[in-house]
């Protein structure tokens, strides 16, 4: 299965491309299928388990070389963040900031594209996490803190390059799908989300309902399909969690699909 992960992981588009959204620069990388022979911590939560899959990606590299991973930057025994990813790429400092993520279309949110999408239960959006690294994560190089860091290295904090490794499945609402992405990359639409009013129109689908990690899998025929009313079932506890649940559908015609089944 890590296999599979790794590679719906690659096969992830990143979320815009060159500088598009916010003057942020995606980093380029063209990677194979590689294959992974030793093993993840499966209790990881998603998003450090892509940080582990983006470094066994850049180990694959032959122009890339890590310098430092996962660097704590702290004042005292306060931890002001974290750098992702500290890599010489042809011989050139990069802040590489690693970041995977969920998004929901919903046009009752905010006033444009960006701000439209938000996590599955409504809890952050794409225009939260834009913030946060423009103003948090990727000042942190220039902070004093970080100087013995980069000092450690060798590196001066005004030749490093940032960029970003932003990579996301969107979702678009069942009931409006020919919606067109003008800002953000429209091959990153993965599926599409339904309510509970709407599960009535899938009666003669199958399901499956992968783990969390799971999440990062394309759709295949290999697994443990669950009819309509077993799917009733086994989701009724998101609705009265409050969960947003990422399954997989398969129609009567055999084509596979991923769809969220929202609570809201």
């Amino acid at each position: 299965m890590l296999q599979k992960r790794y590679e719906g992981f690659l096969k992830t588009p990143c979320l815009w491309k060159d500088d598009a959204v916010y003057k942020l620069q995606q980093f380029e990388i063209s990677s194979d299928s590689d294959k992974i022979e030793f093993d993840f911590d499966e209790n990881l939560r998603l998003g450090k388990y892509v940080e582990r899959l983006v470094s066994f990606e850049l180990a694959q590299q032959n122009n890339i070389s890590v310098l430092a991973e996962n660097i704590q930057i702290q004042k005292g025994k306060t931890t002001l963040g974290e750098i992702d990813c500290l890599l010489l790429k042809n011989n050139k400092p990069i802040h590489l900031e690693v970041i995977y993520k969920f998004y929901l279309y919903d046009a009752t949110v905010g006033e444009n594209e960006i701000d439209h999408f938000i996590g599955p239960n409504r809890k952050d959006s794409l225009i939260e996490k834009l913030t946060k690294l423009k103003d948090k994560q990727l000042p942190l190089l220039y902070h004093d803190v970080c100087k013995p860091y980069l000092d450690a290295l060798n590196l001066k904090a005004e030749n490093i390059n940032q960029q970003v490794y932003f990579k996301a499945q969107l979702f678009l609402p069942f009931s409006n799908q020919n919606i067109e992405l003008k800002t953000l990359n429209k091959d990153c639409i993965a599926g599409f989300y339904i309510k509970q009013t709407e599960l009535h129109q899938f009666e003669d689908c199958k399901f499956y309902i992968p783990s969390k990690i799971d999440w990062l899998v394309l759709p295949h025929t290999n697994v443990n399909w669950l009819n309509f009313n077993a799917f009733i079932l086994a989701t009724h506890h998101y609705f009265e969690e409050k969960y947003s649940a990422l399954c997989w559908v398969k129609f009567k015609n055999g084509e596979l699909k991923k769809l969220f089944l929202v609570w809201w």
